[in-house]
């Protein structure tokens, strides 16, 4: 019998020790996400990560109309979250970095295109004089920044709550998981469901807005990437002509490119994403040269030559398939 008894005991903890899968999956600032993490318990972590999620919009949701960034561009006095000011200060170091083209004050542009929660009918030239983050800053936790302007964090609240919810999991001694958000993922430790690397796929660009094809498949080994792509997202006026999401902070209009998607991995989602937008607006010698400079990334590019081909470039060691 005390044999039998030590059997189930090490029976039971054997089983109880299995890393049991959980995925999460839900919709979230205008687009889905899903987390797929692996723990030896049932965390219940649901509740906790939707909190987190509101949160950030609550802080930063431009469609939100009481969220912190909205009183903001209402002209409204408010006292700063920690999650803006993150943000805001992450937003601020990748401006300079990239000689201002990486720009969430562009806002007024954004909304002047249609692109955004608000329309305008106000002159490009008059709203570039509320564009360039250099006239934005934090005093005594408060915003200083000039009458009417516009913030919009699109570009990098999603890779921020990648990195948010990547944390929260890491604090509950979670090691190995995926989070993706609209498209921006953060990997850790390994897919033991597969028991193998982290595997991710890139979409084939394609303007007709059906089920992409997979372009390239990779691992990604405990990192983060984000894509920009001009084909996800874009106008089409009377004469036919796209005009894409991703606007120039130094001109005030839609970008015009050949470059038809950028990957950019990095060590957080939150930089990935910021950096994915901002290399959209360079040339592929602008890119090549801003990468040599900045070796903690590596970048993807899809892009159509002159023969209107479809080409690819890969920068600083981008994972091979």
């Amino acid at each position: 019998m005390r044999y039998l008894l030590f059997f189930f005991i090490f029976f039971y903890s054997c089983v109880n020790n299995i890393d049991k899968k959980t995925i999460l999956r839900g919709d979230i600032y205008g687009t889905t996400y899903s987390i797929v993490y692996f723990s030896k318990v049932d965390l219940q972590l649901k509740v906790k990560i939707d909190s987190i999620f509101n949160s950030i919009d609550m802080s930063m949701s431009t469609y939100n109309s009481n969220s912190l960034v909205t009183k903001i561009n209402n002209n409204k006095e408010v006292l700063l979250d920690d999650h803006f000011k993150y943000v805001f200060n992450t937003s601020k170091k990748i401006y300079y970095e990239t000689s201002g083209d990486f720009d969430p004050s562009i806002g007024p542009l954004v909304n002047s295109l249609d692109f955004g929660p608000q329309t305008n009918n106000i002159s490009t030239d008059s709203l570039m004089k509320l564009v360039g983050l250099d006239k934005f800053k934090i005093f005594q936790n408060k915003l200083q920044r000039p009458l009417n302007s516009f913030l919009d964090f699109n570009a990098i609240a999603k890779g921020y709550s990648v990195d948010m919810i990547s944390e929260f999991l890491t604090f509950n001694n979670i090691t190995n998981f995926l989070v993706e958000v609209g498209g921006e993922i953060r990997s850790s430790g390994l897919n033991l469901g597969d028991d193998r690397n982290w595997r991710v796929g890139l979409d084939t660009p394609t303007f007709d807005g059906l089920q992409n094809e997979i372009y390239k498949a990779f691992n990604l080994i405990d990192k983060s990437m984000a894509t920009s792509g001009v084909y996800r997202k874009f106008k089409i006026d009377s004469l036919g002509n796209k005009y894409a999401h991703i606007i120039d902070p130094k001109t005030g209009y839609s970008s015009k490119t050949n470059i038809l998607s950028i990957t950019v991995i990095a060590d957080n989602c939150i930089e990935a994403d910021a950096y994915a937008t901002a290399l959209h607006l360079m040339t592929l010698d602008e890119i090549n040269l801003f990468v040599q400079e900045n070796d903690k990334i590596s970048v993807f590019i899809i892009f159509k030559d002159e023969n209107n081909k479809i080409q690819d470039l890969s920068l600083n060691n981008f994972p091979s398939i």
